[in-house]
């Protein structure tokens, strides 16, 4: 494809995809259209998109199954889900899934545009990595190192535990975090950041290591050793 692939965006939908195109074309991105969820994965593999847009329950639960098909083919491509409600179940689903991010149902234009810039800006290449105790985060790659075991982070696990280790014993409030790692137009619920503390420790503390994001009732998260 003749044009910047960062720019080209895959919207495996076929109720707000119409809009959603021109609104992404007006800004810069060059999308695909796929309205047969059938069809998105060959689709996806031609065109190599950077992005993919799709509905969670399109065509029933297609939609989780499908992002579940680009993880297990080992793509770490950002995944945007639109949903229904805001609610931690719906964000839990999106998260099992594989998926990055969520738009809520009814479609915004700001929401959505927003969301491609945070993820879609050409990459920086960083090499350096942030360390805290045994816990290391190589900022090119996403991926956490702890004893000698590499995980890989989704874009917004790697967004909050980079804010995390570059304030290494602060109390970040809820307010700080949202802002730092949401953005201060995030339109959504503060306890967002509960949904996603809980998948980092998953992959930070496996085999019962001990932890280091810890929770200050009340007020937020600090990383420190226990």
């Amino acid at each position: 494809m003749a044009t910047d692939n960062f720019r080209v965006l895959l919207i495996v939908e076929d109720t707000f995809a119409q809009q959603a195109s021109l609104d992404l074309q007006q800004a810069g991105y060059f999308p695909v259209i796929e309205p047969n969820i059938d069809l998105g994965l060959q689709k996806f593999i031609n065109i190599e998109p950077a992005m993919v847009i799709l509905d969670r329950v399109f065509s029933g639960e297609l939609g989780i199954k499908f992002c579940h098909q680009l993880r297990n083919m080992g793509s770490r491509v950002p995944v945007l889900m639109l949903v229904e409600e805001e609610t931690i179940e719906e964000r839990l689903a999106c998260l099992e899934a594989g998926a990055d991010d969520y738009l809520l149902k009814p479609y915004n234009k700001d929401y959505l545009l927003n969301l491609a810039r945070l993820y879609l800006e050409p990459a920086q290449e960083p090499k350096e990595q942030l360390r805290f105790g045994e816990l290391i985060l190589d900022l090119a790659t996403r991926q956490i190192i702890r004893n000698e075991q590499t995980i890989d982070l989704t874009m917004k696990e790697f967004e909050l535990l980079k804010y995390l280790m570059s304030n290494p014993g602060k109390v970040l409030t809820r307010e700080e975090i949202i802002e730092n790692v949401w953005g201060y137009d995030y339109r959504g619920e503060s306890n967002v950041i509960e949904v996603y503390i809980r998948y980092l420790r998953i992959k930070v503390e496996l085999k019962g290591q001990k932890r280091l994001i810890q929770t200050v009732r009340g007020v937020g998260y600090v990383l420190k050793e226990s």
